[in-house]
C-alpha cells in the first residue's frame, strides 16, 4: 500500500465529531446573524482543524502508532483550534454571553490571571502522565474526556489574551509575563518529552498494527520508537513554543500601539515650546 493511498483510506468519519462540529457552525451562524466576514473565515479555520485533529490520519496514527503524531493532535487542539474560535467569534456575540448573569459570574472566576493560566498549563502537563496518557489511549470515553479538557482548559488560558473585548483582556506587561512563563511550562514539558525513555508511554510499545504500516513507519519513515519519543518532544517543545512567540510579538505590538500616542503628544509638546517661548519674546 502507497504512503498516498493510505494516509487518505484513514479518515474515520466518527459522528460524535461530525455532530459536534456542524453544531459549533449552525450555532455561529446564528449567534452572527449569517453574516461572512473574516471573523467568520477564521472561526471556520478553527472548526475544520478541530475537525482535521480529529478524524484525519492524525487521530488514527496518534492513538495507535506514534506519540510525535499524538502531540500533533495536542497542539492543533491547544494552540491553533481554540485561539482562531476566539479570534473568529464577533465582539457582540461574546458581550451578549456575558450578559447572562451566570456566564458573567464564570467569566469573572475563570479570568483571574493566575488562575487562568495555572488551569491552561497544569491540564497539558497532567494530561501528559503516563499513567494518564496510557489510560486515556486505551479507553475512547476518558480519551473524549481528555480532549475536552484540553479544548475548555485552553479557552480559559487564551481568553485574557485575544479576547475581542478590551475590558477583558489583560494588561501588556501583564499578558508578555504570562505568555514568557507559559513559553518556560510549555519548554520544560518539551524537554522532559523529549528525553524521557520510550517504555514510559507503555501505549507505544506493542502496537497493533490493525492498518499494516507499521513497516512503512519503521522502514521507511526511520521513526523507531525513541526516534518518535524524541519527535514527540521536540514538537511540543519547538513548534508548541512558538504559538507563544507570536502571541507574545502580538502584544509587544498592541503595547506599543498603546504607547504611541503618549509618544506623540509628548513630541507635539516639545516641538510646540519652542513656537511658545518665540511668541513669548515677540509680545
Amino acid at each position: 500500500m502507497s504512503n498516498g493511498i493510505w494516509l487518505l483510506s484513514t479518515w474515520d468519519l466518527q459522528p460524535s465529531v461530525v455532530i459536534g462540529c456542524l453544531l459549533l457552525l449552525a450555532v455561529y451562524v446564528q449567534a452572527t446573524g449569517r453574516r461572512i466576514t473574516a471573523k467568520a473565515g477564521v472561526f471556520l479555520a478553527g472548526v475544520l482543524a478541530l475537525g482535521i485533529a480529529l478524524l484525519s490520519v492524525i487521530d488514527v496514527l496518534g492513538d495507535s502508532y506514534l506519540f510525535s503524531v499524538h502531540m500533533i493532535q495536542h497542539l492543533i487542539l491547544v494552540d491553533v483550534v481554540i485561539p482562531l474560535m476566539i479570534l473568529g467569534t464577533p465582539s457582540d456575540v461574546f458581550k451578549r454571553v456575558l450578559a447572562w448573569p451566570t456566564a458573567a459570574k464564570v467569566e469573572k472566576v475563570l479570568s483571574k490571571t493566575w488562575l487562568a493560566w495555572m488551569i491552561g498549563v497544569l491540564t497539558l502537563w497532567v494530561w501528559h502522565l503516563p499513567v494518564l496518557y496510557d489510560a486515556a489511549v486505551a479507553n475512547e470515553n476518558l480519551h473524549v474526556i481528555e480532549h475536552l479538557f484540553f479544548l475548555v482548559s485552553a479557552a480559559v488560558f487564551w481568553w485574557p489574551i485575544l479576547s475581542p473585548l478590551e475590558e477583558h483582556r489583560i494588561s501588556p506587561l501583564s499578558a508578555f509575563l504570562y505568555l514568557m512563563t507559559g513559553v518556560v511550562a510549555n519548554s520544560l514539558l518539551g524537554i522532559l518529552l523529549t528525553y524521557t525513555p520510550p517504555n514510559v508511554y507503555t501505549a507505544y510499545q506493542n502496537p497493533v498494527d490493525v492498518l499494516g504500516v507499521l513497516t512503512i513507519i519503521r522502514d521507511q519513515w526511520h521513526l523507531t520508537r525513541l526516534a518518535d519519543q524524541q519527535l514527540g518532544g521536540l514538537i511540543m517543545w519547538i513548534p508548541g513554543g512558538l504559538v507563544y512567540l507570536l502571541a507574545i510579538l502580538n502584544t509587544v505590538s498592541r503595547w506599543y500601539a498603546e504607547e504611541e500616542p503618549d509618544l506623540q503628544a509628548i513630541k507635539a509638546e516639545l516641538s510646540a515650546a519652542p513656537m511658545e517661548s518665540s511668541r513669548a519674546r515677540t509680545s
